[in-house]
């Protein structure tokens, strides 16, 4: 592996300004004019609304006055970025809380797609190695996380009598490890509801993985019909007629393989086919433990299975990287569009980051990239020069996932 270099190669722009050039030229007044952003604009400019908030999940900033001040300070800088100014406190507070938050929603979209045909690379993610190459088709992994309010300032995302909570559905790209799809709501609705949104384009062909919460007869009927493989978990009181059992190698970690049909006559209405059920041993922490597979596909063998559902759990460090690396746990405002914009921006700032260690060939945590990058944010330095200094420049494209970093007090 390579030294860091000392003396990293300077550069005429600086740190943010490098990752702010990735979005396109005009997107953000395009976006900006479709969704009436524009006409809430005038002299705080939807440009330098998106730039504040890039700053303030880079900088890890604690409150508006923490962003608004940093960027004055940096103003000079600022400027160069196509013009951006800094705001006051009341300015953004005001831009976060009236702007349209799918503003925000659009652009990660265009701005993802834009890197995906600039890099064919970053779209198709890991080849060669793992589930992905085995299987040799798309897999989706489907999954929600809850992110904790304070119940007493936002009324609007109570789900309980003390609690606040705002939970985003996700739906990844195993291979790449980039959203496919994502709803960002309050954490009144049960997952199951979410279900379809989530899977609606997913191709003939193609792997869905997702866990119990999201188990919907009704829903993996359609799957089956639109010729789309699932995998999920049964639950505890799941009723079934076991139809024929294949027989498994002893001293494996897998116990069943059976073909059953549900017996309660709503599910059974809901899902009248058979479909497989695969009990194996998998170990959790260290500690192994007993989990009940279903899927709809019979020619698997049942370690693939249990090897697919497995694949799964890296969308809890997909999460755990979103959650406790970048800025979402003190937010710029309480009302819902604020908060609709923060996890936007968290979310395309995850996508720059992973792209800018896609370039450098990064192969250290993406917590380390993040640190490291915040440090130069307004530093003249070649970015992708200084990653490949810290990084591999040869190997594969991995980031390291850190699934035990510090507990934050009020995630899940």
């Amino acid at each position: 592996m390579k030294k860091a270099n000392p003396n990293p190669t300077r550069s005429k722009l600086s740190t943010l300004q490098q990752i702010c050039n990735w979005i396109p030229t005009h997107l953000v007044s395009k976006l900006a004019r479709e969704t009436g952003a524009e006409d809430q604009a005038r002299t705080f400019l939807p440009w330098s609304h998106v730039v504040a908030l890039l700053a303030a999940q880079l900088c890890h900033s604690l409150g508006l006055n923490d962003v608004c001040d940093g960027l004055h300070l940096h103003s000079g800088l600022l400027s160069t970025i196509r013009g951006a100014k800094p705001p006051n406190r009341n300015t953004l507070s005001h831009a976060n809380r009236t702007r349209d938050a799918s503003m925000a929603e659009k652009l990660f979209w265009a701005v993802l797609g834009h890197l995906q045909v600039l890099s064919p690379g970053f779209a198709h993610g890991r080849r060669g190695r793992g589930l992905g190459y085995r299987f040799r088709r798309a897999i989706h992994v489907v999954d929600s996380t809850t992110i904790q309010l304070i119940a007493c300032s936002m009324d609007w995302a109570k789900h309980r009598r003390r609690k606040a909570a705002a939970k985003c559905h996700m739906r990844l790209d195993f291979k790449s490890m980039l959203p496919r799809f994502a709803i960002v709501d309050t954490a009144k609705e049960n997952d199951a509801k979410r279900a379809r949104e989530l899977c609606a384009n997913v191709q003939e062909g193609e792997i869905a993985i997702f866990d119990k919460a999201y188990l919907d007869f009704s829903h993996l009927r359609d799957l089956s019909a639109r010729g789309v493989f699932w995998v999920t978990r049964a639950k505890e009181n799941m009723c079934y007629k076991v139809h024929r059992r294949t027989k498994v190698p002893t001293n494996s970690k897998i116990l069943r393989d059976e073909l059953v049909r549900l017996t309660t006559p709503a599910s059974l209405k809901e899902y009248p086919e058979v479909f497989r059920r695969v009990e194996a041993v998998v170990e959790i922490d260290g500690k192994e433990q007993t989990m009940v597979f279903l899927t709809n596909n019979f020619t698997w063998s049942p370690t693939s299975v249990a090897d697919l559902y497995r694949c799964r759990w890296q969308i809890e460090a997909f999460f755990k990287q979103i959650k406790q690396t970048l800025q979402l746990a003190d937010f710029l405002g309480n009302n819902a569009n604020a908060v609709r914009w923060q996890i936007w921006t968290a979310l395309l700032t995850y996508v720059l980051l992973k792209y800018q260690a896609f370039l450098s060939h990064w192969d250290h945590s993406f917590t380390r990239l993040f640190t490291l990058i915040r440090a130069a944010l307004w530093k003249k330095i070649d970015l992708v020069g200084l990653l490949e200094s810290y990084g591999t420049a040869s190997g594969h494209f991995r980031i390291l996932e850190a699934p035990r970093q510090a507990y934050l007090p009020g995630f899940t």
